[in-house]
């Protein structure tokens, strides 16, 4: 590092060579003397200090309501050791606050936190036949210079007001040769989407149909961080992989390795929306299924596919269509339940499904994912055991082990948890 004296001479600065062991000793000092150190330094503002980690957001939060009456903020922290390699963090609690009282309105630690954070890195549910182990029941070390995704889906109660802003406190020890030092920082301020979510009818026709793959938990749709463009993304966050079922709960039946033995093959989608056609790809060709297929080309992640434009910043994508069933062209005007082709099993799919979503742009990748809501629908039941596009061919039988919920009944202008069985 280079500075320029008054007199336009380069002079080398002292700091370069022993800076990481500054901060990592500056660090210390702070989290040894308590978060109020330093304050009275002139031009710092209070609370100033050296903090271990950093950290930042993929999205505004925008709260929504589900299927169990609460509301859900769902999003993600990203979290940086900002020391060296030889130095750890043991990151113990995460408390979400609303900035203005400080009040939690959401905490990790233990087990829970365990289960909420991976490194950055890590495949994902599903890819390449991965199966996540289940967590280790160890605490959660951030290596020096590591970077973790924490994946945050806090609930609040009905009735209660959103905060506007939150903010992160995070607490924990740094794990010094010298020995542990406590530390905790309070950081990123992170401001609430208020924009009112999508409330749509039906992307499909009026039946049976398993939500697989919703939100909040460990999903492929969920937890799918992609690095796009040199940026973090969790572009289906909020996407819906819906399968048609039957009068005995079956979602296929016969012989799995044909496409016509599933129930949602051929069916037809419709828009949820009025709107504008936008994107409309078709000509690849359905996948064999019930085993997955080799991962395509990132343009033919979502297959054959419809995208309608429905508001200003907000898309439908309707993905993996039979080829040569699409209906619509691009410039296309569409009313409420108007069909657009049909189900089919085509992109990165192993059994025919519809993948439906809402973004913020026209192209699925890069995209944000907002949450949405549908009108009007009942929830029959759940299924408690993760079965999804991968292994919904590989059971031994097509009917869904459907189990009571403790949401059955009408919902209206709610969004469906995951493996949640309900009819249009």
């Amino acid at each position: 590092m280079a500075e320029r004296d008054p007199r336009n001479r380069t002079v080398r600065s002292p700091l370069r060579r022993g800076l990481a062991a500054a901060v990592l000793a500056a660090v210390t000092l702070v989290v040894s003397a308590g978060p109020g150190y330093g304050t009275g330094a002139a031009g710092l503002a209070p609370g100033t200090q050296f903090t271990p980690l950093t950290t930042s957001v993929l999205t505004e939060p925008e709260p929504f309501e589900a299927t169990d009456g609460r509301t859900h903020l769902s999003y993600e922290l990203l979290a940086t050791s900002a020391l060296s390699r030889s130095t750890p963090v043991r990151l113990d609690r995460v408390d979400v606050q609303d900035a203005r009282t400080h009040r939690v309105i959401g905490s990790l630690s233990g087990q829970a936190l365990a289960e909420a954070a991976n490194p950055v890195g890590d495949p994902l549910p599903g890819a390449d036949g991965y199966t996540p182990p289940p967590p280790p029941p160890t605490p959660t070390v951030i290596q020096g210079s590591q970077q973790w995704i924490i994946w945050l889906d806090l609930t609040l109660d009905r009735g209660r007001p959103v905060p506007a802003v939150l903010e992160h406190h995070l607490s924990g020890t740094i794990l010094t040769a010298s020995g542990p030092s406590a530390f905790e920082e309070t950081v990123q301020a992170t401001p609430t989407d208020r924009t009112a979510p999508l409330n749509l009818a039906p992307p499909v026709l009026p039946g049976t149909w398993y939500a697989s793959e919703s939100c909040c938990g460990n999903t492929h749709h969920r937890r799918g961080l992609a690095p796009i463009n040199g940026r973090f993304y969790v572009p289906q966050r909020f996407a819906i992989d819906w399968y048609k079922v039957g009068d005995q709960g079956q979602a296929w039946e016969g012989d799995p390795a044909q496409l016509t033995s599933y129930l949602s093959y051929r069916q037809p989608v419709t828009a949820a929306a009025g709107g504008r056609v936008v994107e409309v790809q078709d000509g690849i060709p359905d996948n064999p299924p019930p085993h997955t297929p080799p991962v395509p080309p990132i343009e033919d992640t979502v297959g054959n596919h419809v995208t309608l434009e429905v508001a200003p910043g907000r898309y439908l994508l309707y993905g993996h269509l039979e080829p040569g069933s699409l209906k619509v062209r691009e410039g296309d005007r569409v009313r409420p339940g108007q069909v657009l082709g049909l189900i089919g099993n085509s992109g990165n799919s192993t059994t025919p499904h519809l993948h439906f979503q809402v973004m913020t742009t026209a192209e699925f990748f890069p995209t944000d994912s907002p949450p949405f809501t549908f009108r009007r629908f009942r929830v029959l039941g759940q299924v408690e055991p993760r079965i999804w596009d991968d292994n919904l061919g590989l059971q031994p039988t097509g009917v869904l082990p459907i189990t009571p919920s403790p949401y059955d009944g009408l919902h209206r202008a709610q969004y469906p948890l995951d493996r949640e069985v309900l009819e249009f």
